[in-house]
């Protein structure tokens, strides 16, 4: 097999992909950075699944993030991943708590075989899971935004925003 994480594009022959990815995230809100992985993501795997993690009292509920992504991203699989759990790295219980987490929600037969992440702990990530780790523009230089600075100054960031989630961030934090 060819090496799953090299550009193929979204037209590339099916035995040229990995059969399954994933890429995890708050997406508090999804920008077009986020979707600059997914794409990334979607050019690499017969299959992409985006578990969007939720918990009670975030800003923006995980239903509407889950249903954003689905809009903006039609070819891949949007799941809802609810939890109650902390982000701690350096607590292995944690790490196993989470890793069971996703294992119950993943929806594929299968996989994951590539973990797309920009942020640190998806290489860790996808060592516990099993699956190869694809590191997406760390530095965000292809779009350089981040959920935290939406969420700090939302006004400033409003050209990093897919329409749907524009209009949501101008009626509700602006």
């Amino acid at each position: 097999m060819a090496d799953p994480s090299a550009p193929n594009g979204p037209s590339a022959p099916t035995g040229l992909l990995a059969p399954t990815g994933l890429v995890i995230g708050r997406f508090i809100p999804p920008h077009l950075g986020h979707s600059h992985l997914i794409a990334h993501g979607e050019a690499r795997v017969e299959r992409l699944v985006v578990m969007v993690t939720s918990r009670s009292g975030e800003p923006v509920p995980g239903a509407l993030r889950v249903s954003w992504l689905a809009e903006l991203h039609p070819r891949v699989r949007v799941v809802e991943v609810r939890h109650d759990l902390d982000t701690d790295f350096a607590d292995e219980a944690l790490w196993a708590r989470w890793v069971a987490l996703l294992r119950s929600r993943w929806p594929e037969p299968d996989g994951p075989h590539l973990v797309f992440s920009s942020e640190p702990y998806g290489s860790e990530l996808g060592r516990r899971l099993g699956a190869r780790s694809v590191v997406v523009d760390p530095a965000r230089a292809a779009v350089p935004v981040s959920g935290t600075a939406v969420r700090e100054h939302p006004r400033d960031h409003l050209d990093r925003l897919a329409p749907p989630v524009r209009a949501w961030v101008e009626q509700n934090w602006c």
